[in-house]
């Protein structure tokens, strides 16, 4: 077997803003493996500032990975432990490797066409009428879930845009997610979380930075609003410290990122010990391009969970690659009559 790595620059079709800074570009890496006459694709999803393998010894790691492909992906994911971007990229080369086809890495209803995945529309970061016009398009496009990055703006004017929403739709209508990215102090976080609490939210995500693990803890104990732990779960490995982490916390909701957490075998130790505790949770992809996203999607409809992912950002790329993958009335569609065009 063979295997060689690809560097891809992803760029935005407008800047995104998150609570760490304006996104125009992403980098990401591909997986190649060669088996006679087969081939497999994986990606490398590392988001640079927040994935734990953002290291300078990342591309020595793939380089390594590379010269090393025949020691196996069991071998591959245990020896990379700390690089979960690459074990998620080694899971999908060797799933898309056994598969007939190099993208249909688990076939089922969803990779048919006959079934569909319920996804929130996402609403980035910017001025306040930015950010209303992204808000109205969600609803004109069939969405009955919204998640919208706050933190970034005057926070008065950030409640304004949930008043707005609130004003038209009811809870039962327009389910809304807000994500602050640990925006919040741990000193403003449980009053913010009581104003927050007024416009009948779903959840919270991440209100303030990973590693408050104490303060994270009296939150979700205390809070009006339910509190989905992300950036938290980076990091963290190995079963026994996943599930001394969630039980110290005990949040509401875990949101499961596979570039950034491990891929599915990271994902599914975390979703174990959630559902043994009683916490919900769903997945979310990490920007990665639609090769990542696909193995992501078809992945996430085989869990059977009826909440809204976390799949909406295929179309936020300039140059990503056609793809079956749609975005219609609010979900995630694979279009049999469309093709994959990929060039790297």
């Amino acid at each position: 077997m063979k295997a060689t790595c690809k560097k891809y620059i992803l760029d935005f079709k407008r800047p995104s803003g998150t609570s760490r800074g304006i996104l125009t570009q992403k980098e990401t890496w591909f997986i190649i493996l060669e088996d006679g006459y087969k081939k497999g694709i994986g990606e490398c999803g590392i988001l640079r500032s927040l994935s734990i393998d953002d290291r300078p010894e990342y591309e020595e790691k793939l380089k390594w990975m590379c010269e090393n492909i025949n020691l196996g992906e069991e071998v591959l994911w245990n020896e990379l432990i700390e690089f979960p971007s690459i074990q998620f990229g080694i899971e999908m080369a060797f799933q898309s490797l056994r598969s007939d086809s190099p993208y249909l890495l688990f076939p089922s209803a969803f990779t048919e066409g006959e079934e569909q995945i319920p996804i929130n529309g996402l609403v980035w970061m910017g001025e306040q009428e930015y950010m209303k016009q992204q808000i109205e398009e969600k609803l004109q496009q069939g969405f009955n879930c919204i998640k919208l990055k706050i933190g970034a703006i005057d926070f008065q004017k950030e409640l304004d845009l949930l008043d707005f929403i609130r004003q038209h739709f009811s809870s039962e209508e327009i389910e809304i997610r807000v994500d602050a990215n640990g925006a919040f102090t741990k000193d403003n976080a449980l009053d913010k979380l009581f104003q927050l609490s007024k416009y009948e939210l779903h959840s919270i995500e991440q209100p303030i930075k990973q590693g408050q693990i104490k303060v994270m803890a009296d939150l979700c104990q205390t809070t009006p609003l339910p509190i989905a732990l992300d950036e938290e779960l980076i990091g963290v490995f190995g079963y026994e410290n996943k599930d001394i982490l969630l039980k110290e916390i005990m949040p509401q909701y875990i949101i499961l990122k596979p570039s950034l957490i491990g891929g599915y075998h990271g994902c599914k130790e975390w979703i174990d010990i959630a559902e043994k505790l009683g916490i919900n949770w769903w997945i979310t992809s990490a920007l990665e391009s639609n090769i990542g996203l696909n193995a992501i999607a078809q992945w996430t409809f085989l869990q059977n969970n009826p909440m809204p992912q976390g799949l909406g950002t295929g179309a936020l790329y300039t140059n990503n690659f056609e793809s079956p993958l749609e975005v219609k009335q609010g979900h995630l569609n694979y279009n049999t009559n469309l093709d994959w065009i990929v060039n790297i």
